[in-house]
């Protein structure tokens, strides 16, 4: 099931170009592993900032549900219907008004579900901000081998 591995700049324009909110939200991905294991930033800016200066709770939301999904089509390739089905965050401690960053993993990647997690932390700091596992639903092969193929 795995695709060839692209590299972090490839991402990068695939994502920007084709998802909107990527761009929107500012984020990038910053190292890419074997596997889906990614590093992605938001570079937060005051529109992610809420009151008391800290970030928002839904731009650390947005950017691990774009880390797991981005790592899921790393592995199955340019599915677009891998929708999030679940997720699930705990926030650990009060994010710096610093970027984001994300660091994914894949739990399971099956035929019709991936589990991923993610530990989201403020630059510089070594403990995690936040703490998230997300679910998706995957397309059956038959739709995502047609959607891969343009049809």
């Amino acid at each position: 099931m795995a695709m060839r591995e692209f590299s972090a700049q490839e991402l990068n324009a695939e994502f920007t170009d084709s998802v909107p909110d990527i761009a929107n939200l500012n984020v990038t991905v910053e190292a890419q592993q074997p596997g889906g294991r990614l590093r992605m930033r938001a570079r937060v800016g005051q529109n992610n900032l809420r009151p008391g200066g800290t970030v928002s709770g839904p731009t650390i939301m947005a950017l691990a549900d774009w880390a797991i999904f981005i790592s899921i089509l790393t592995q199955i390739g340019p599915v677009e219907m891998a929708v999030t089905t679940n997720l699930n965050i705990n926030f650990l401690k009060r994010p710096q008004p610093n970027d984001l960053i994300a660091e994914v993993s894949l739990l399971k990647l099956g035929r019709r579900l991936a589990i991923g997690e993610v530990s989201i932390f403020s630059d510089g700091e070594d403990q995690p901000v936040a703490h998230v596992t997300g679910t998706y639903s995957l397309p059956p092969v038959s739709s995502a081998s047609a959607v891969a193929a343009g049809n």
